[in-house]
């Protein structure tokens, strides 16, 4: 990744700052372009475009209704992008999501039939409503950024971005992500309710009959690919990078941080793949509020989406409801701020 462990001297901070401006200008018009069809949900759509600029899977948590497959979609349009949405159900197979062989009785042949996740941003709708096999085909493809249709492997376009919704209220029928593939998503987001001013604000916009407003392609696959180009040379302090460390590291060595309480109630901690996401996510972050280098608050701001599925709470843990996001909470604000 680019060049993160020399000094602010070493770096044309001015220049950066210059490019990183205009590189990043097209921000704001993603959000005035969003803001005509979506109402709040500023949360979910800065973690969605984090996600995009820094090359990292989403998984969004929440209730039915709260506008989550709107704003993907939303998403995808403003970015002139191909867009599949599937819905993951109990009778899917592999082959319904990567693609087949079909045989060809005229020329006597095999032919390549192509599936849905050849596209740019694919939402996994209800991933847990479909057996492993399924799962681990989608997550294989995050992975490897390919697949293999019979004996040939297919590249996958770039950029390639997988979200990926599950629903928390209904366990029934459901098969849970082992805790290895959920580690494959950089952020696992959580949605919650719009507040009272937002949900008058959905309800007067929605509560029509007839076409939604049409949305506007603000920019291409093209300028994503050189934004996350431009992201590698958002500068990263030494105590920065200190700091992510620290704050991985303490999830799993809790007594070295004055967090000993913890290690009773932490069975995992997080893997290496949480430094390097938190890193990316930070510089994304930064890039989104136009500016050439991270700040100790970048880390911050995204660091429970970064981290709140790669910490395993014991049983103990779980007996006193004691949650993973409890934890990261308290690693956060026990931890030192550079």
């Amino acid at each position: 990744m680019g060049n993160t462990s020399t000094s602010a001297d070493s770096v044309d901070m001015e220049k950066l700052g210059a490019k990183i401006e205009q590189a990043s200008a097209f921000i704001d018009d993603i959000y005035s372009e969003l803001n005509k069809v979506i109402v709040g949900q500023r949360y979910m759509i800065d973690r969605l475009l984090i996600g995009l600029l820094a090359d990292g899977h989403v998984l969004l948590e929440g209730v039915p209704g709260l506008a989550k497959t709107l704003t993907v979609s939303s998403l995808a349009k403003v970015i002139d992008t191909k867009f599949q949405r599937l819905q993951f159900t109990p009778d899917l197979l592999p082959a319904d999501l990567v693609g087949t062989l079909i045989y060809n009785q005229k020329e006597a042949e095999f032919t390549v039939k192509k599936g849905p996740i050849f596209a740019n941003i694919i939402l996994a709708d209800e991933i847990n409503r479909s057996p492993a096999k399924v799962q681990s085909a989608l997550l294989e493809a995050m992975q490897e950024q390919q697949v293999t249709i019979g004996e040939e492997t297919y590249p996958l376009d770039d950029p390639f971005l997988a979200l990926a919704t599950q629903n928390p209220v209904e366990q029934e029928g459901t098969y849970p992500l082992p805790e290895a593939q959920v580690d494959r998503f950089m952020m696992k987001i959580k949605i919650d309710y719009p507040t009272e001013q937002e949900e008058l604000e959905i309800m007067r916009r929605m509560a029509k009959t007839g076409a939604a407003e049409e949305l506007k392609p603000v920019i291409n696959t093209k300028k994503v690919l050189e934004a996350r180009e431009v992201i590698n040379d958002i500068y990263v302090d030494e105590k920065v990078e200190k700091y992510i460390i620290d704050l991985v590291f303490a999830t799993r060595n809790p007594e070295k941080y004055n967090l000993k309480d913890l290690s009773e109630l932490i069975n995992f901690g997080a893997s290496p793949r949480a430094s390097i996401n938190l890193n990316l996510a930070a510089r994304a972050h930064a890039f989104m509020q136009h500016r050439a280098y991270v700040t100790p608050e970048d880390v911050r701001t995204i660091a429970m989406d970064v981290l709140r599925h790669r910490i395993i709470p014991t049983f103990e843990a779980e007996a006193e409801n004691i949650t993973s996001e409890d934890l990261v909470d308290k690693i956060l604000s026990t931890v030192q701020v550079p």
